[in-house]
C-alpha cells in the first residue's frame, strides 16, 4: 500500500498555519502552489515553498526551516502499525525533497519499504512519475498495489488513471464524487479498521 505522506498521514496543514499565521496567506499559498509547480516543472520543493510564498507574501525561509515540526495526524502511528503486522508492504509517493521527507521520516512510527519523492522523479503529482517510479523499483503488479491518500487531484485521480485500487482519505471532507475511488474514508482509523 502506498500513500501520500503530507495531510494523508502528516499534519502539514497544521504546521502550516503555525508557521505561518495568516489563513487568508495559507489559502492563497496552495491556490498558487499547482501553477508553480506547472510553471517551474522539475525544480526541487524548497524552491516550490520559497516561490509560493514570495507570490504571496510569505517567507518561503520559514516553511524549508519548519518542515522537520510536521508531526502526525493522532491516528497515523496506529494505522501503520495495524497494516505492518497485518502484513502490508508501505510506500510513500511525496510531492517534497528527498532531505525534508526525510526530516519527518521518523514521526510516522514504522519502517517504510519504498519511498518515491519528486526530487527523483523530477516532477509533481498528478503527473504519473511517482506511481510509474515505484512499479519500477518495486515489481509490484498494479493488481496487488492499493494507493491511499486525501488529494482527490494529486493522488485519486492518476491512481484511477492506472487502474490501481483506491483508499481515498478524506480528512478535508472537500465534497468530490467518491464513485471514483475504491474506499472513501475519513480517517487513517478508518481505514485501517476497513482493511482488517
Amino acid at each position: 500500500m502506498t500513500f501520500d505522506c503530507y495531510g494523508t498521514l502528516l499534519d502539514w496543514q497544521s504546521a502550516f498555519r503555525r508557521l505561518v499565521g495568516d489563513p487568508e496567506k495559507v489559502e492563497a499559498f496552495h491556490k498558487a502552489e499547482p501553477e508553480v509547480q506547472s510553471e517551474l516543472g522539475g525544480v526541487s520543493y524548497k524552491a516550490i515553498l520559497r516561490e509560493c510564498g514570495r507570490r504571496v507574501g510569505i517567507d518561503g525561509d520559514v516553511l524549508v526551516e519548519g518542515w522537520a515540526t510536521v508531526e502526525p495526524f493522532p491516528d497515523t502511528v496506529a494505522a501503520l502499525t495495524s497494516l505492518r503486522e497485518g502484513g502490508w508492504k508501505l510506500g510513500i509517493l511525496t510531492n517534497c525533497d528527498d532531505d525534508l521527507f526525510e526530516s519527518t521520516r521518523a514521526a510516522l512510527g514504522v519502517p517504510i519499504d519504498a519511498v518515491v519523492t519528486a526530487e527523483r522523479v523530477g516532477s509533481y503529482k498528478p503527473a504519473l512519475g511517482h506511481f510509474t517510479r515505484f512499479e519500477e523499483l518495486t515489481g509490484v503488479a498494479r493488481a496487488d498495489w492499493v494507493h491511499a491518500a486525501v488529494s482527490w487531484y494529486h493522488d485519486m485521480i492518476p491512481a484511477r488513471a492506472l487502474g490501481l485500487r483506491r483508499i481515498w482519505v478524506d480528512r478535508e471532507r472537500t465534497g468530490h464524487d467518491p464513485a471514483i475511488v475504491t474506499k472513501r474514508v475519513s480517517d487513517m482509523a478508518s481505514l485501517a479498521a476497513y482493511v482488517r
